[in-house]
């Protein structure tokens, strides 16, 4: 199977990116400067043991489309970073993580507020994605759920909610993700059918169909943050936090191997591949969000082994 291409990732170090030459300055330009982002694919070597000097402009690497992320290093001297207004959290080393949501538009602006009140601008182009979308000549089942099954479900989105609401302070948004299982990939992110013109639901994860009973593992550091195992359409369902806002989902296992608050090392047996909740058949479920935007799985990842 061909899967979409990735472009390489950046190992995160303290750092987070390469850093300027230190004589590189920016020239003060008013209440707000508007700079384009310098992406580092690799860190520059330090010549001594001395604390980096952050730099004065952002500096990222990631993938800049549709259901994609960016991770990297604020101006020396924020004290407030946004994206698209949604506040973006930093660690005392400028480290940030952020992302763009399935139906992202196609400019965003990540904007980082100085100790003077000035601000750093660094404006960014978000590329389209060419989603797998199913026309279909049928009306889209009227009704929605019932009030008895809603019952049941409203607890549950409430504690799904909560869970990925959760600030850790894991640092597994730092790591290159891994696949947490191999196998035939039988759903994709963003797939989508259109009922006469009426959108359905999108797929909201990456389906593996790994073999019913195959352990998956964890594909990067967090703490877990939910286990449930008699969810209405998850069945047993475990989230996990990877800090700064990015979380992970798995759904339909038959069996799971950690508890809530337990902190996951990347490549950790999580749980088995099952078929519990709504699924037509074994298989994974694998879906990843920043806050409240939904991300590709595959574009955390590279070649499946």
């Amino acid at each position: 199977m061909r899967f979409a291409r990735v472009a390489p990732l950046l190992l995160i170090t303290a750092a987070c990116v390469s850093l300027p030459d230190p004589s590189e300055t920016v020239q003060p330009a008013g209440p707000t400067e508007v700079v384009q982002p310098v992406r580092t694919p690799t860190p520059a070597p330090s010549s001594t043991p001395s604390e980096p000097t952050r730099p004065a402009t952002f500096r990222f690497d990631g993938e800049l489309t549709q259901g994609g992320w960016i991770r990297g290093t604020a101006p020396g001297g924020a004290t407030k970073l946004q994206l698209g207004g949604e506040e973006v959290a930093f660690d005392d080393e400028g480290c940030f993580f952020a992302a763009f949501d399935r139906d992202a538009g196609a400019a965003a602006e990540l904007v980082a507020t100085l100790a003077d009140g000035r601000t750093i601008r660094s404006p960014l182009t978000i590329a389209p994605r060419d989603w797998d979308i199913e026309r279909v000549n049928v009306a889209r089942r009227a009704g929605g759920a019932s009030e008895s099954f809603m019952q049941r479900r409203r607890p549950e989105l409430a504690a799904i909610w909560d869970a990925r609401q959760q600030r850790t302070g894991a640092e597994g948004w730092r790591q290159d993700f891994i696949w947490p299982v191999t196998g035939r990939i039988s759903g994709r992110f963003g797939s989508q059918r259109i009922y006469r013109g009426e959108p359905g639901s999108y797929h909201s994860g990456l389906d593996i169909a790994g073999g019913a009973g195959t352990t998956y593992v964890a594909p990067a550091d967090g703490i877990v943050t939910l286990v449930e195992r008699d969810f209405s359409l998850e069945g047993q369902l475990l989230i996990i936090d990877h800090g700064q806002g990015l979380n992970s989902a798995f759904l339909h296992s038959s069996e799971l191997f950690v508890r809530d608050g337990q902190a996951v090392k990347q490549g950790q047996p999580l749980g088995r591949i099952g078929a519990s909740g709504r699924a037509t058949g074994p298989h994974l479920h694998w879906s990843i969000k920043w806050k409240n935007a939904r991300l590709d799985p595959l574009l955390f990842l590279g070649p499946m082994p």
